[in-house]
């Protein structure tokens, strides 16, 4: 996504700028590390690309509903504390609301949070999700060096030994996903098997009861097909409407709610077959997706610009009132 390229001493950047401007104020106290907030898109094309390919960059995407990130910014920022700032970097620690900055989050395939890449020239090294601090540390020393501070006085756990590889695999895999908003304890819940409950209003039912079916390629697509017209304007999602497990799952149905859409649903969880189908059928890699009329309109950045630009936008479907999920008499069902 960001290629890395060596500085010359003509134009160092504004990452390493930042850094001697940091290191010029005393000679005898040396600065240590802090994490750098990024705001948007260009914000963090200009710091990572202004590094040099030595320096290992920390990015960390959070958002503020999700309890595990206020643990885990508060261990970052002590883990930073602990490295002292030299010129060129050699670690670097960014941070990025996942919501805020959308283009970034989707770049990296971010679908949970705490999320943490750990990358130098351009290359991923390592992937942390969850809220396990100790796991983080290890991995940021073994790719930056033990640091030079002393992490036990800042409250940081031991460094955790990894005996398994982090994936590196996108996050929009059953395996690593989870909902971290309201979950306490610093970890993240595998909600590969998740299914709407008796409380859900019903979409295709006769779909989303989480069985797989080995359907071929031709016979899959004809199923996609029915159930993307399953109801007027429909949406594919992580969860449901009222437990959404993904912070853009959670905006896509406050944005369509806001506009009093009313709209059928589908959770992309409780079905692999439908999620890993619907991406080449969609040719379109990422959820949520929104439906309307059985042709894609595309995910929440797509939605809300639709929005912005035609104040008029999906006003045959909407109520008055709020809007929200159609119960299931009021949906259209699949052929």
């Amino acid at each position: 996504m960001n290629s890395s390229t060596p500085l010359s001493s003509h134009d160092p950047g504004p990452a390493v700028e930042d850094s001697a401007k940091k290191n010029s104020g005393s000679s005898q106290t040396p600065q240590t590390c802090t994490v750098t907030d990024i705001a948007t898109e260009a914000d963090f094309t200009s710091h990572t690309s202004s590094l040099p390919s030595t320096t290992l960059q920390v990015v960390y995407f959070h958002a503020p509903w999700a309890a595990p990130c206020k643990q885990m910014s508060a261990v970052l920022s002590a883990l930073a504390s602990t490295y002292t700032m030299e010129t060129p970097p050699t670690v670097v620690f960014l941070s990025i609301n996942a919501e805020e900055v959308s283009e970034v989050s989707e770049a990296y395939q971010v679908t949970q949070v705490p999320y943490i890449v750990l990358q130098k020239d351009g290359k991923t090294l390592d992937t942390i999700s969850g809220g396990d601090a100790s796991q983080v540390r290890a991995a940021v020393e073994k790719h930056a060096g033990k640091a030079q501070g002393n992490p036990g006085k800042l409250g940081l756990p031991p460094a955790q030994k990894v005996t398994k590889p982090i994936p590196t695999e996108p996050l929009d895999q059953s395996h690593s996903e989870g909902d971290t908003n309201g979950d306490t304890n610093g970890s993240t819940k595998n909600l590969s098997a998740y299914a709407p409950d008796s409380s859900d209003p019903a979409t295709a039912p006769q779909y989303s009861s989480g069985e797989k079916n080995d359907a071929t390629k031709e016979e899959l697509h004809e199923r996609l097909s029915e159930l993307v017209k399953a109801a007027p304007v429909m949406l594919f999602m992580k969860g449901t409407p009222s437990a959404p497990q993904c912070g853009f799952s959670r905006q896509t149905v406050s944005v369509l709610r806001e506009h009093g859409v009313r709209y059928g649903f589908f959770n992309i969880l409780a079905d692999d077959e439908v999620r890993q189908g619907l991406k080449e059928f969609a040719e379109w890699p990422t959820f949520p997706q929104v439906w309307v009329g059985g042709e894609l309109v595309g995910g929440l950045d797509i939605l809300k610009e639709e929005f912005e630009n035609d104040a008029e936008f999906l006003k045959d479907y909407s109520v008055s009132g709020k809007g929200g999920p159609a119960g299931a008499k009021q949906q259209a069902t699949p052929a």
